[in-house]
């Protein structure tokens, strides 16, 4: 007799994204801090290297660097690109616009999932599903409020941000049927750490961090680390499709950071375009709860 199958523990996965919201708002302020010395290939470089020793420390420490796996790496790397192509961009997005406009824009990551997860998981796309990448798009207008004779750079990079994080978000969703964890960070922080050595390197010169700028590179990469451990635990116990709206609160909390540090206005446009890109989210996740 078999037994049914479990739902998606939402509760568990609110509070794994809780985790993930305060890691990404650390990662935010710190990555600020210091892309004023390092490119963004550097930062990934020197973030990564960090991420290796703390997987290899802690891993080694509960006695689970048994848990590494070789196979699939080709899946391992496909994910590992949109992640670190996402993560760039969302380096640069954040030295260009303000902090609350980087996160809104970040924050069609669950619509891209929606429109992606057909092709890499092989779900359905719904009608539902369309209407809220649609009614996501608009609210991409009101955030970005584009000028057709000068595209917005950072509004840009942030936009292509999110396609990489839902990518990296999907196949993180395919590699946890049959990887741990340990497993993920591991190759997460290796494969990155020699993508950004390949492209800091490109012009022949990588720059050495100062001793103030290792203070907030310690921090990208823990709470980098702590990210992507909180996103992967959620995406155990629930589906991408629901998982990734859950993040929505890191708007109001950045939002003020950015006024508080960098004197940011709270910009109506960016909160109403957010709260549509919201309302687009909140209707997929509606349809894809609903009993059937």
């Amino acid at each position: 007799m078999s037994l049914p199958a479990r739902g998606p523990d939402i509760p568990r996965a609110a509070l794994w994204m809780t985790g993930a919201i305060l890691s990404f708002s650390s990662m935010a302020v710190a990555g600020r801090a210091v892309s004023v010395e390092l490119d963004t290939f550097e930062l990934m470089l020197y973030r990564s290297v960090i991420g290796i020793v703390l997987v290899v420390g802690l891993a080694g420490l509960a006695g689970r660097l048994g848990e590494v796996s070789r196979q699939r790496l080709g899946l391992h790397f496909v994910r590992n690109v949109f992640h670190f192509t996402g993560q760039n961009l969302w380096f640069l997005a954040l030295a260009l616009i303000p902090l609350a406009q980087v996160f809104a824009m970040e924050f069609t990551a669950p619509l891209w999932v929606a429109l992606l997860a057909p092709l890499i998981l092989g779900e359905r796309l719904t009608r539902a599903r369309a209407l809220a990448a649609l009614t996501g798009f608009a609210g991409i207008l009101i955030v970005a409020r584009p000028d057709p004779m000068a595209l917005e750079p950072g509004a840009l990079a942030a936009l292509g941000a999110a396609l990489g994080f839902a990518g990296s978000a999907l196949f993180t969703k395919r590699l946890t049927a049959t990887q741990s964890i340990v497993s993920i960070l591991f190759w997460l922080t290796v494969m990155q750490a020699g993508m950004g050595l390949v492209c800091a390197g490109i012009d022949g010169q990588i720059a050495w961090p100062s001793a103030a700028a290792w203070v907030p590179l310690a921090v990208l990469g823990v709470a980098g680390l702590m990210a992507h451990y909180c996103l992967t635990s959620a995406l155990m116990v629930a589906p991408a499709i629901i998982v990734m709206p859950l993040d929505f609160l890191r708007l109001p909390v950045i939002a003020v950071v950015g006024m508080l540090l960098y004197g940011e206005p709270l910009e109506a446009a960016v909160f109403l375009g957010a709260a549509v890109i919201l309302a687009a989210n909140l209707l997929n996740l509606r349809t894809e709860l609903r009993p059937r």
